[in-house]
């Protein structure tokens, strides 16, 4: 794992505390969104896809420190829409790093270049730049020419003036392992402190649907870059439980409290990835109110392809705190790439149900 050992710290303090205070939710990661606005118009995401009365909505600081504060989380996710958009978001970062919060500022780096200069560097801040592959497959991800370029060198400014740079990379129909490894191979080259990898989620409100990896695709496709990866040094920004997890060797529910949404609706329920069930005035009601069992692979057509960090790197940590050994073990051998994957369990939901809640978004459902 490719996280600072003061984070590490910082944050297993903080787990432990939730134990011993006996806290059965908790919030890993706060996901704030402080506009959905984008200079981008990404195939697999649909956030600019909101009336312009929406897109011109932002938090102010004083909401932003207002939902830290009231979180509590010891990591802050800042997505969007593009954030640097924000007028406002050096001062909302310099809020979140004088509570020595770990805030994440997540870019597509076309701003980077003009705005770096409005933020100092420190341990708490990290630019988390948006990479989905190399040159080719970037560009054609996120529907622009020449983007990827922008990005490697707002990369190289931003670790030249000393800022924590990560790459933060979605896999998408058509990937290979050796042209993912190649991707991983070079941007340990550029020098970032590590990579978050993940399969795209299937937002029902992207332009395209027909561009998301789902099911056994995606435990395949990780299974065969994770073999490759056995002979490099690649810094992966997750635990090793999770990494197993991709890989199929182990079987876990979500936990969608793990990571909360604040965005300019409210707190967001049940999470990031799911837009339109409704939100919650406080944190303390998104906790109480929201219906948790309803959500899951295996309990709702919406989450049934969904193998995203947000949703399960809080239940791999979980399991991390419960089986220290285990994922010591999948810690030193790596993710398994071969044998048999662990079962996957059979949806509870049927098909009629399916089409009605998902309009066109297809899933598979077991027999």
């Amino acid at each position: 794992m490719s996280v600072p050992l003061r984070q590490q710290l910082a944050v297993g303090s903080y787990l432990i505390k939730q134990k011993i205070k006996g806290v059965k939710k908790y919030p890993l990661v706060l996901m704030l969104e402080p506009l959905f606005r984008c200079n981008l118009a990404c195939a697999g995401c649909g956030k600019i896809d909101y009336p312009d009365d929406i897109l011109d909505k932002r938090l102010s600081v004083e909401e932003c420190l207002a939902a830290v504060d009231e979180c509590g989380a010891p990591m802050v996710s800042i997505p969007g829409g593009e954030p640097l958009i924000h007028k406002e978001m050096p001062q909302i970062v310099a809020g979140i790093v004088a509570r020595k919060k770990f805030v994440y500022l997540c870019t597509n780096a076309l701003l980077l270049r003009k705005r770096i200069n409005d933020y100092t560097p420190s341990p708490y801040l990290t630019f988390s730049v948006h990479l989905d592959g190399l040159k080719d497959r970037h560009d054609t991800s996120v529907c622009q020419e020449g983007v990827f370029d922008i990005a490697v060198e707002a990369i190289k400014l931003a670790l030249s003036k000393g800022f924590r740079v990560t790459v933060n990379c979605t896999l998408f129909q058509g990937e290979t392992p050796a042209e993912v490894a190649e991707f991983l191979d070079y941007a340990m080259e550029l020098g970032v402190e590590g990579i978050t990898i993940a399969p795209g989620f299937s937002y029902e409100r992207a332009p395209k649907q027909d561009v998301f990896i789902k099911g056994l695709d995606v435990k395949n496709l990780f299974r065969g870059i994770f073999k490759i990866g056995k002979t490099r040094k690649w810094k992966l920004n997750h635990s090793s439980l999770y990494l197993d997890y991709l890989a199929g060797n182990q079987s876990y529910d979500c936990t969608p409290w793990g990571n909360p949404t604040r965005n300019v609706f409210g707190w967001q329920k049940p999470c990031y990835l799911l837009a339109d069930e409704g939100n919650a005035g406080s944190f303390k009601e998104l906790l109480e109110d929201t219906p948790w069992d309803k959500y899951g692979t295996v309990k709702n057509p919406k989450c049934a392809n969904c193998m995203a960090h947000c949703g399960y790197e809080a239940t791999a940590v979980e399991d991390t705190l419960a089986h220290p050994l285990k994922a010591l073990w999948a810690a030193v051998r790596g993710p398994k790439t071969s044998g048999e994957m662990v079962a996957e369990k059979k949806p509870e939901f049927t098909a009629s149900f399916k089409k009605s809640a998902i309009s066109e978004i297809p899933v598979k459902v077991e027999p």
